[in-house]
């Protein structure tokens, strides 16, 4: 962006993507799951939404939901999706692994980050997870990640935005500090003014009613944390906007 910030939105489906690209979105992160944080999309979804956008699209690499410690079969999978995920026009990945102890796991990444190249890499919000993110940080800078996306290791990037501003200060540069978790229309001005951040992500998404009339109230092909089954959350054209808005009146 021309302004100087650049607006990464996550979305998990084709409507979310153009919807995210229309309102200004600068850079699209392509996931599935985004109830459970985002995991790997499906190769189906890449294939159209890199036929639908012309903005960056950077594709999630999670096999799964909850922690980021991984089995050898799931690095396994991990390392075939990345491939496939270039075959289909990915044009940056994101990924994470931690140790059992919290910390950055080098040997995992080092690996992955091998099969990703030339494409950019993000490290993911498992950041939020590291013991010590200021030592944490200066791993992934020795390992050669470009970005790192963070809610400064707190429920939102509001909350952590004193971590966010540090670990943007100590990395002068060397990787680029992305403020995400929790960002809407009301507090992105404070973010972005108070972490010195140059990109933020966010979801700015809303809910839509199904389109199914008739409707069984029994029954959800979920667990029981999981969205309601008559509902889609879309990324919301007039939120992205309201947001791009934001971040250029800034400067």
């Amino acid at each position: 962006m021309d302004d100087g910030f650049l607006m990464e939105v996550c979305v998990d489906s084709v409507e979310s993507a153009v919807n995210a690209e229309r309102g200004g979105a600068g850079r699209i992160e392509l996931c599935a799951g985004l109830v459970e944080g985002g995991t790997t999309p499906s190769m189906g979804l890449l294939q159209v939404v890199k036929q639908c956008v012309r903005v960056p699209v950077f594709v999630m690499i999670r096999p799964r939901g909850g922690d980021f410690l991984y089995s050898d079969r799931e690095v396994e999978v991990m390392k075939a999706d990345i491939r496939l995920a270039k075959l289909h026009g990915a044009d940056g990945l994101v990924f994470g692994a931690l140790t059992e102890d919290g910390r950055i796991d080098t040997e995992l990444c080092t690996a992955l980050l091998a099969v990703c190249r030339p494409l950019p890499v993000t490290f993911h919000r498992a950041f939020d997870m590291v013991h010590d993110p200021l030592v944490a940080l200066e791993t992934l800078i020795s390992l050669g990640f470009e970005r790192v996306l963070t809610s400064g290791c707190d429920s939102s990037a509001l909350e952590g935005l004193s971590l966010i501003k540090r670990l943007a200060e100590q990395a002068k540069g060397r990787i680029v500090v992305v403020p995400g978790g929790g960002i809407t229309e009301r507090n992105l001005q404070r973010i972005l003014e108070g972490s010195t951040a140059s990109e933020f992500h966010c979801s700015a998404r809303s809910a839509r009613d199904s389109g199914m009339k008739f409707r069984n109230p029994n029954v959800a092909m979920g667990a029981s944390f999981s969205a309601p089954e008559y509902s889609v959350k879309v990324a919301d054209v007039a939120k992205v906007r309201t947001l791009n808005a934001i971040a250029k009146n800034i400067l």
